[in-house]
């Protein structure tokens, strides 16, 4: 029997693409390793912490690496263009704005989150509701996996700026930890290509709620700003992150 009521069928199509919760397939711009945007909808992958565009490690050589950007490339690997649909499991607690979604490679039936802690690009996170990949992460660390072959701080540490925190992976050798700890938050952390919005952790922004100040090109404040504690791709990536604009930004500012 065909449905033939026009108005019913115009009302169904405007809610369904409202509806958050719909698992829709469709083409993923990667943000970083653990977000991704389907459409107008950011979602943060659940039961994993993936490092920032621009966290720094080590390698298994002891040489500094680019970790984040790889984490990102990884994911972007990973998913290779193939539609992705998001099962939306509610608001992301970090981050209003974006959603936490268990996305999967249409017709795969393992989660993004649990490939990635499979290939050691991120760590499980146990508090998640859907987080169960704690053999996952141990295999990634026994077979050193990607960050796990070299040193480097969990994600949600270097993000909030916490330099004492635990050393991960198989190349942290003890005798080195002043050294190794200067490489994992260096004093001129390194710009990744086309992130170049500074963020300072600052005192002050706390009374916004806020963990830090970012700075946009045309911000006064930025030629200034010379040793950033972090770098941004998006405004939406640094308010995601807890940092608020600097005040003496232009109103007409954007960042590129």
């Amino acid at each position: 029997m065909r449905f033939r009521n026009p108005v019913a069928i115009a009302l169904l199509l405007a809610w369904l693409p409202a509806n958050p919760g719909l698992a829709a397939a469709a083409a993923a711009v990667v943000k970083d390793g653990s977000t991704i945007q389907l459409g107008n909808v950011t979602y943060r992958l659940d039961g994993i912490d993936a490092p920032a565009v621009d966290q720094p490690c080590i390698d298994e050589h002891a040489d500094p690496w680019a970790c984040g950007v790889e984490a990102r490339d990884q994911l972007t690997r990973l998913i290779g263009g193939k539609p992705i649909h998001c099962d939306d499991i509610g608001v992301d607690p970090t981050a209003k704005k974006r959603r936490l979604g268990v996305c999967k490679i249409e017709g795969d039936p393992t989660s993004l989150s649990q490939v990635l802690v499979r290939q050691g690009y991120a760590l499980n996170v146990e508090a998640s509701a859907t987080g169960r990949f704690k053999p996952d992460e141990a295999a990634a660390k026994d077979d050193r996996q990607g960050l796990w072959k070299g040193c480097f701080v969990a994600p949600h540490e270097f993000r909030s700026g916490k330099k004492d925190g635990a050393l991960l992976g198989n190349s942290c050798p003890a005798d080195r930890d002043t050294q190794i700890r200067a490489a994992l938050f260096p004093d001129d952390l390194a710009m990744p290509a086309s992130c170049n919005i500074k963020g300072k952790y600052a005192v002050r922004a706390r009374v916004t709620g806020n963990v830090g100040i970012y700075h946009l090109q045309a911000c006064r404040s930025y030629p200034g700003l010379t040793n950033p504690d972090r770098w941004f791709c998006s405004e939406e990536d640094a308010q995601a992150a807890g940092f608020r604009r600097a005040y003496n930004c232009r109103p007409s500012a954007k960042s590129k």
